[in-house]
């Protein structure tokens, strides 16, 4: 094993002792497993073709094809046989000429000496319904190009696929031969121009913005070590673009990381994780598959502004397969409170639940005793009377979520069975160790199991997303980021929305009232709206107790009314660390979230996303500021305004406001 710090760049890893399993390359492409492996070509429609194996091919010339939407083009080119990509919005560069291409175990590297030997296009445009999130329908509109190649060596046919979203652009590969293919590494790269700065956190690390060349080097001798950084990874480009690196679809694959290149100061090379995040588990260098098959998506989200970012973050979510669940009735977004660790704690939890118009209480890490001494979450603790709290909750109309850490995942089945038997409506797995081809097929296989039982699942700690929300929508949250609990930087949550919240949903417990917060009151209310969290903790740390005088807590209507699910989502202004304002609309109602960082600000926000009428504003701002942020109090205020008008949003140093906006 490399020691810590001599990781080696990940195009030169060692394969001398890998070996390739891969069915013969000449062997034909049956269409059975071509569909098995969701590659088979999709019947002509208005708009594709398919170009032929000898017009297409044409010997060494260079070739190119380019997908265009929506001012965002992405292009794939073949020069000296040499497989590169590049990506462009409204003409400005945003993915300059970058390196594909894949290596097996062998040693074969596919990418370097390629032909081309059939050229396919399709333009397609639906729409879909999610079962909840950011808009009541989502549009999946893009144009598409993909080659089928011959590497020239072996004679191995793959292919790649590239589609232009005005949203974005995505990219993955497919193995075509039949058989089994072992892959040690994916040698995509992203070249950015010069100028870019990129966003990078590893683990639950704070975000620090650097150079594409200058990632920080992290990790120990256990864990994958060198200057990576994890997924999404956000960039800001000369010229006022935004991008935001995510992957989609990740089946039988190891998580993508990205890295620093030696010599190469603005370009991020594909690192598939060989460790889990924190090390445990077996090393997996290389990942076999069956054939054909494809990788996951590699997608770049593109905004002209980092407004419109936000707003394009469901190309992750087009990306991804459809719901897998045939009845997905049972699956209920809302509001969480965690209890304390007794029957009382739990009946009281209920009744504040039902007072605050919250949806579930949660027993968290203990209920069944040390997490990591006791693996046996069949039996909870002395002090708590589990089915009586489950039975009151039922009731009332209220959830059980119970938390479970992998140690005690030993017989998914048994367990997602017993608490299905008991009552229990969701889990909350903690110290998901994601990074590993297992890992992935575990969290997939977790997710799938949950929905047989109709059991809502939340992933915490390190895992990452990949759009698996839509395929298994009962994985209803994840964490993956430094959460609000560890008390972070207003910087940090204003840097989220621009980044991690880009690739799904987010768990990120809501700290209102807490004196460790570094940021005000308003500002943690506005966290309900500015991010997507379809799982929503709220009042963490809390017990009932404290607000048992609401009139201490003026914030305390926005958390009953604020809705977890949206109908209609608009970004009205941000900057990533800096600023962001997000209005979001369920049924009639709009509620406004505005964050800024450590320095006050005005926001002048147009109200033209309003219908016709009058509408009451009833807006939460900070008071005069405090000698700490946590200290500056809560102004309720009410207002009348039109589409016509703007609404300013004062926000003190760290601060925010909430706004509900009801027609009338």
């Amino acid at each position: 094993m490399r020691a810590s710090g001599d990781r080696e760049a990940p195009s030169a890893r060692p394969t001398a002792r890998r070996t390739v399993l891969k069915g013969a390359a000449t062997a034909g492409l049956a269409t059975a497993g071509l569909a098995a492996a969701g590659l088979a070509a999709a019947p002509p429609a208005a708009g594709t073709g398919a170009a032929p194996a000898a017009s297409a091919a044409g010997g060494d010339r260079p070739q190119s094809v380019t997908a265009r939407l929506g001012g965002t083009s992405v292009t794939l080119s073949v020069a000296d046989g040499i497989l590169r990509w590049s990506v462009r919005r409204g003409g400005r560069t945003v993915v300059a000429a970058s390196a594909l291409g894949l290596r097996l175990d062998d040693g074969t590297v596919l990418g370097r000496d390629v032909r081309v030997i059939r050229e396919r296009h399709r333009t397609r445009r639906t729409t879909w319904t999610p079962v909840y999130g950011r808009n009541a329908t989502v549009t999946d509109h893009y144009q598409e190009q993909s080659w089928d190649l011959t590497d020239r060596a072996t004679g191995i046919r793959f292919g790649v696929e590239v589609r232009a979203y005005r949203t974005g652009v995505a990219l993955r590969y497919r193995l075509l031969d039949q058989g089994t293919a072992t892959i040690a590494d994916e040698l995509t790269t992203f070249v950015f121009p010069d100028g870019t700065t990129v966003y990078s956190a590893r683990d639950e690390n704070a975000y620090e913005p650097v150079a594409p060349g200058s990632l920080p080097v992290t990790g120990t001798a256990t864990t994958d070590n060198g200057p990576l950084t994890d997924l999404p990874l956000t960039a800001t480009l000369p010229g006022g673009l935004i991008a935001c690196v995510c992957e989609s679809s990740r089946v039988a694959y190891p998580r993508l990381m990205l890295s620093s290149v030696p010599g190469e100061p603005n370009t991020l090379s594909a690192f598939l994780m060989e460790h889990t995040a924190r090390g445990t588990g077996p090393v997996e260098t290389a990942t076999t598959v069956t054939t054909p098959f494809a990788t996951p998506w590699r997608a770049v989200v593109i905004g002209a502004t980092h407004a419109e970012l936000v707003d394009n973050a469901e190309l992750v979510l087009n990306l991804a397969p459809p719901s897998a669940l045939p009845d997905t009735s049972w699956i209920r977004p809302g509001k969480v409170f965690r209890c304390e660790l007794t029957t009382a704690a739990g009946l009281q939890g209920v009744d504040f639940a039902v007072a605050r118009g919250l949806e579930y209480i949660e027993y968290d890490a203990g209920w069944y005793g040390p997490e990591f001494s006791t693996p046996d979450a069949t039996r909870p603790i002395a002090a708590i009377d589990l089915p009586s709290v489950v039975s009151y909750a039922t009731s009332r109309g209220i959830g059980v979520f119970l938390y479970v850490n992998r140690l005690a995942l030993t017989d998914a089945d048994s367990l997602f069975a017993l608490y299905k038997s008991w009552g229990v409506r969701g889990i909350k797995l903690g110290f998901i160790n994601d990074g590993t081809r297992t890992m992935t097929d575990q969290i997939i296989d977790w997710a799938r199991t949950a929905a047989a039982y109709e059991l809502l699942i939340d992933m915490h700690d390190d895992v990452r997303p990949f759009g698996y929300e839509r395929t298994y929508p009962n994985w209803i949250s994840l964490e993956g980021v430094r959460g609000n609990e560890q008390f972070p930087t207003a910087t940090h949550n204003v840097t989220l929305p621009f980044a991690r919240n880009i690739g799904g949903p987010m768990d990120y417990t809501i700290c209102y009232g807490q004196s460790r917060d570094k940021t005000t009151n308003a500002h943690q209310m506005a966290m309900a709206a500015v991010y997507y969290q379809p799982l929503n903790f709220l009042f963490w740390y809390d017990k009932p107790s404290k607000y048992g005088n609401p009139a201490n807590w003026p914030g305390l209507p926005w958390f009953n009314a604020v809705p977890v699910t949206w109908d209609e989502s608009r970004t009205l202004a941000g900057a990533i660390g800096e600023y962001i304002a997000v209005a979001r609309r369920n049924g009639s109602t709009w509620y406004l979230g505005a964050m800024t960082n450590e320095s006050s600000r005005t926001l002048s926000l147009p109200l033209s996303f309003l219908g016709g009428g009058t509408w009451a504003a009833t807006v939460y701002a900070d008071g005069t500021p405090g000698a700490d942020p946590y200290r500056t109090p809560v102004v309720v205020g009410t207002r009348t305004v039109t589409a016509a008008g703007t609404l300013d949003v004062a926000m003190a140093p760290a601060g925010g406001q909430a706004v509900v906006l009801k027609p009338g």
